[in-house]
């Protein structure tokens, strides 16, 4: 199958690209800057502006399918009115692209899979929530709502579409964990705020054997959580990289110096997400890492302790 990623030169867009190609299929990465070296040996680029259907629109099949990860970073800066509108706008016109694409295409892809995140769902406190579960009303999740619904469309034209709400994508390369990884390396490491919200993590190797799995499902689609079936609280992660790395975990950073450190982007660390993958236990997927202890050795390479 031919694979296109939109916002594919990212950490998961590369991650994924590297799963699929492994698995036979032909991938191409849609770029606003298709230099060499953006994305691993094997993987097609072409040039995209991000924006319109120009240039990319002839490469769909009938046996493609399309996997919209574009959208401006969202720890790129401090959340400014003006930061907020981009972060918004290029993941709407990333999503209208693509429906615009597929109906100037000759042919109908097989699958469009949507990323989102479980941001769609607000602050919960200790609620479990699932795939059923109701949307929140904060900035995060309105531009979840948003960037899914931007690929609605497809569906009136009969194209099968998954949306992927992800959680904490944990990998060595880039994203959340390279920063929390720091503190402990400097013996600072520690809860966040109260500690007691909930961290809905997933190894970078489940979250693209996932999405694999969504796109050659002919069964699967709507909504699915990507995280890993035992979320922890921010608490429990201090202690357990504490843990790992043989380093205290119990230096605290209190919320007002998130705050006045990052603005309303600390929002993403002091609030949190008890979100479950119950659609895609319920649709067989298996996870190789359940349990954050196991994630994180296997990501730091630090084997569990042989027993006594």
């Amino acid at each position: 199958m031919r694979i296109i990623i939109t916002g594919g030169s990212g950490m998961i867009g590369k991650a994924l690209a590297i799963e699929l190609i492994e698995a036979g299929h032909e991938v191409i990465v849609l770029s606003r800057n298709p230099f060499p070296g953006i994305v691993p040996g094997g993987v097609g680029v072409e040039k995209w502006d991000a924006e319109t259907s120009h240039g990319w629109a002839s490469l769909i099949t009938e046996d493609t399918a399309i996997v919209n990860f574009a959208g401006a970073g969202l720890a790129e800066g401090r959340w400014t009115d003006e930061r907020k509108a981009e972060i918004l706008k290029s993941r709407i016109n990333a999503g209208q692209a693509v429906v615009d694409g597929i109906q100037s295409a000759d042919s109908k892809p097989r699958v469009v899979i949507q990323a989102s995140a479980v941001g769609y769902y607000g602050p919960r406190g200790d609620e479990e929530l699932t795939e059923s579960s109701s949307s929140g009303d904060d900035f995060l999740a309105d531009v979840c709502q948003q960037w899914e619904e931007a690929t609605q469309p497809v569906e009136e034209m009969g194209i099968r579409r998954a949306i992927t709400r992800s959680g904490v994508v944990l990998s060595t390369k880039d994203g959340a964990f390279p920063r929390m990884l720091l503190p402990f390396k400097l013996f600072v490491g520690g809860p966040i705020g109260s500690g007691q919200q909930w961290m809905p993590w997933i190894h970078i190797h489940d979250e693209v054997r996932a999405v694999r799995f969504l796109i050659e499902n002919e069964a699967s689609q709507g909504v699915y959580n990507l995280t890993a079936p035992n979320p922890v609280t921010n608490g429990q992660f201090a202690t357990i990289m504490g843990n790992v790395m043989r380093r205290p975990g119990i230096v605290p950073v209190p919320a007002f110096v998130m705050q006045t450190l990052f603005g309303e982007l600390s929002t993403v660390l002091l609030d949190g997400q008890r979100a479950v993958p119950h659609r895609l236990l319920e649709e067989g997927f298996t996870f190789e890492y359940n349990e954050l202890e196991a994630a994180i050795r296997d990501l730091l390479d630090r084997p569990a302790p042989a027993a006594a």
